[in-house]
């Protein structure tokens, strides 16, 4: 049954994926390049070269194959070197309206004592 209230992590697939590749082919991705478990209660999400697709991994009692294409734009992708980036359910519903999920703050920290 469909449920994705019960995932505890969505984790994006940096960079570009083929995503003419099915469940056993995302699956041994998680495995092999990722180093996580795709029997996991978590979201693994992979994009296209183009950035206008999104395919999304999710095991529950079997796996469900999620597919998801813009007909204008693209996504904000992250393209950092890292292999996968844990975000939440809310960061992936930003990401998939069109916002851009950070890695690092723009932000610089304030040092409280040399504020005042």
């Amino acid at each position: 049954m469909l449920s994705i209230n019960n995932v505890d992590t969505v984790y994006l697939a940096c960079g570009v994926t083929d995503l003419r590749k099915s469940i056993d082919g995302l699956a041994l991705i998680v495995q092999t390049q990722l180093k996580l478990d795709p029997f996991e209660k978590a979201l693994f999400v992979f994009c296209n070269k183009q950035m206008n697709k999104l395919k999304v991994l999710h095991f529950d009692e079997g796996f469900w194959l999620y597919y998801y294409r813009l007909e204008k734009g693209r996504f904000k992708w992250p393209m950092t070197k890292a292999q996968a980036l844990g975000v939440n359910l809310e960061e992936l519903r930003w990401l998939l309206k069109g916002y851009e999920v950070r890695t690092v703050s723009k932000f610089k920290p304030i040092d409280s004592k040399n504020y005042y």
